[in-house]
């Protein structure tokens, strides 16, 4: 059997079919056959370049031989093929034969590169190449990035343009051609053509925008570049076609000529003139652009001519006055109101004015305000007037503008003098303090002078002083003189602050006055002597000594702080005294009276110490304080405390003794039942309720 592969055959493509008979009944399995391939030969460049379908016959080129087919290494093979039936079983027949390959060359190839013209004439389609695959029947199609039906292939392989091209949307495209079996599988890998599109002259010049702005100043010399405009052309670049020309063929306004110019081969456009001085504030010039085919476009530009400061501002007059102002005019009140004319273009930096008060206002009693809308400025005043310190102002004002002069300077025309006369108003007193704070030590004595009010009239008048808010009478002041004196001793601890007001009233004109607050701050002067506070008669202290069991004692000391301040207490210097009891400060007004031994027999007792405040030299007080101390039951309250008595007792003594025993058992009880009835039922641990201190405020 012969048959032949194309070069370029992909993998798994049937190029020939083995075929055998069989006698047998095709209709069961002893005439079902199976094919395989036994030897190759020769086994260049590789051993299994073949590959046959078991079922069909069909001899394809395996991966190996699709890719590594040579017809100048072998053009020729042999293989040696093994049919079988029963489906190939062990105990099938068999037959073998030998299947010569025939390597050939092949067509099917990417064809050369083809260059058309944009916008072909036609008629339509027009052939522009052909592909051939020289093996078995073949199917072709196109693929590739155009539109659909740009091109197209026939049967045959030959390729079509059905309509113009457009360079300037697509300037090449890369085609890619299929083939295939007419089943649909591709039968060799696509090969490529590639289109190129030449130019033709079809695009006009556009520039990138329809409007320029742009600005030149009015005295711009001439050659001055205040623009470059430039067109495209989407034509090829590598060709005359982009070749662009401009000219300038309008002018709005019209007058004068030849202001600008454009460069025919750049697009600069530039100044023409001499000058731009005294022409429009603005022009719109038109320009087109145009190729070597004639076809062009245009843009407009507006130029701007913008001013500049060629021009000072000038008084229309030197001097401007006299103005009369009242001392008494409130601040911001307008003095007058002048204009420095500037001939540069209205509304520009040129035109606007600065205006400065170059001298007479060295204390800033006036400030200028200027309308930007009109140039304007007004004097305005912005301190009170004191017709008695100055009576009369000569400002010199200067105009400039807020941009350097490029031409001229400023002259004594950019200058004026406004005069103002201050006219005198009859004012009230002035007093030298919004507030006085005056300190008096409580107890000194009256009549003192502890403060002088000070007070003055602008227009040198008299002044009266009166006092308001003394309700007690314990100030006086003196009616020309000021001076604010005590009535009588004042004492601290009964008012540590007095806050009145002192009127001071013009001579001449009583409804003008004026007012300050005085506040006096007493003193404090240790006159008091510090003093025990609370009754200590019903409480006690147990017996023997209850850990931690005390009697808080307070005491308060009328002065302030700085004589007050802490209160200490200390015991009689008698070694009694001090061994059987002991003080326990608690804070600066409290202590902490308590046994300083374990047992103290049961009676009432005295109990020596002193109270003295932490002035320098302190001021003490001396208190005998009794104290009950008694035997205690388990809840802390006091039972009847016995004095043991010396010698026998008579008759009449013993009765008097019961009949008192009777009396103090009786005290005691009603007292214990009061108590009770107010303690709290809860059994107390072995502390007192002395044991916390307390915060009494004195």
């Amino acid at each position: 059997m012969r048959g032949s592969v194309q070069l370029g055959l992909l993998k798994g493509i049937p190029f020939m079919q083995v075929e055998a008979l069989d006698r047998d009944d095709r209709n069961t399995a002893h005439a079902e056959l199976r094919f395989s391939l036994m030897e190759q030969t020769p086994r260049i460049p590789s051993s299994q370049m073949f590959f046959i379908d078991s079922i069909t016959g069909e001899v394809s080129l395996t991966e190996e031989g699709a890719s590594a087919l040579d017809p100048e290494m072998c053009g020729r093979y042999k293989l040696s093929v093994m049919v079988k039936d029963m489906a190939g079983k062990a105990n099938a027949f068999f037959t073998t034969g030998i299947v010569t390959v025939e390597v050939t060359g092949n067509t099917w190839a990417s064809p050369d590169p083809v260059r058309l013209q944009e916008n072909l004439p036609g008629p339509y389609p027009i052939p522009i190449s052909q592909v051939k695959w020289s093996g078995s029947q073949a199917e072709y199609s196109l693929e590739g990035e155009f539109p659909e039906m740009l091109f197209t292939i026939s049967r045959e392989g030959v390729i079509y343009l059905n309509a113009p091209l457009d360079r300037e949307t697509q300037d090449q495209f890369h085609i890619s051609i299929v083939v295939e079996r007419p089943d649909g599988r591709e039968i060799a890998k696509p090969v490529e053509l590639r289109v190129m599109v030449g130019d033709a002259n079809d695009n006009r010049p556009t520039f990138p925008q329809a409007q320029y702005h742009t600005v030149v100043k009015e005295l711009a010399a001439r050659g001055t570049e205040i623009l470059i405009v430039q067109a495209a052309d989407n034509d090829d670049p590598k060709t005359d076609n982009v070749r662009i020309f401009y000219r300038l063929v309008g002018q709005i306004p019209e007058s004068p000529r030849a202001l600008f110019r454009v460069d025919r081969d750049s697009g600069v456009i530039s100044v023409q003139a001499d000058s731009m001085e005294g022409t429009a504030p603005q022009y719109t010039l038109t320009i087109t652009a145009e190729d070597a085919k004639g076809l062009n476009s245009s843009c407009t530009v507006v130029v701007t001519v913008q001013d500049e400061n060629n021009n000072p501002p000038v008084f229309s007059q030197h001097e401007y006055g006299p103005f009369h102002i009242s001392e008494d005019a409130p601040v911001g009140t307008t003095v007058t109101a002048v204009l420095a004319g500037d001939a540069d273009v209205r509304g520009g930096d040129s035109w606007q004015v600065d205006y400065r008060l170059e001298s007479g206002n060295e204390e800033e009693v006036f400030t200028l305000v200027t309308d930007k809308q009109t140039n304007e400025v007004s004097l305005v005043l912005s301190k009170v007037l004191d017709f008695e310190r100055e009576s009369e102002y000569i400002l010199v004002l200067s105009a400039q503008n807020p941009v350097a002069l490029v031409r001229g300077r400023y002259g004594p025309a950019s200058t004026a003098t406004v005069s103002i006369y201050v006219d005198d108003v009859n004012e009230g007193p002035i007093l030298s303090q919004s507030h006085y704070e005056v300190t008096v030590r409580e107890g000194e004595e009256p009549g003192r002078v502890i403060a002088t009010i000070r007070g003055y009239d602008p227009d040198s008048h008299p002044i009266r002083y009166s006092l308001q808010g003394d309700t007690k009478k314990y100030f006086s002041i003196g009616k020309y003189s000021g001076e604010l004196k005590t009535v009588q001793a004042l004492d601290r601890e009964e008012n540590s602050t007095y806050t009145m007001e002192v009127i001071a009233v013009d001579g001449r004109n009583s409804s003008l006055s004026a007012s300050t607050l005085v506040t006096v701050q007493i003193l404090d002067v240790n006159d008091n002597s510090p003093v025990l506070v609370g009754d200590y008669s019903w409480k006690y202290l147990c017996t023997p000594r209850w850990e931690d069991q005390a009697l808080v004692l307070a005491s308060r000391d009328s002065d302030g702080p700085q004589h007050g301040g802490r209160l200490n207490f200390s015991l009689h210097s008698d070694a009694t005294v001090r061994r059987n009891w002991k003080l326990t400060p608690i804070n600066d007004t409290h202590t902490n009276l308590s046994l300083n031994i374990p047992y103290l027999a049961p009676d009432v007792y005295t109990v020596p110490f002193t109270i003295s405040d932490s002035s320098s030299p302190p001021r003490s007080t001396f208190i005998n304080l009794p104290v009950t101390v008694c035997p205690c039951n388990i809840r802390g309250n006091c039972k009847m405390a016995a004095k043991q008595l010396q010698g026998m007792p008579t008759i009449q003594s013993a009765v008097g003794i019961l009949l008192g025993t009777f009396a103090v058992i009786g005290t005691v009880l009603i007292v214990v039942f009061v108590r009770l009835s107010y303690q709290n039922p809860k059994e107390t641990s072995k502390t007192n309720q002395e044991r916390v201190p307390l915060n009494i405020s004195i």
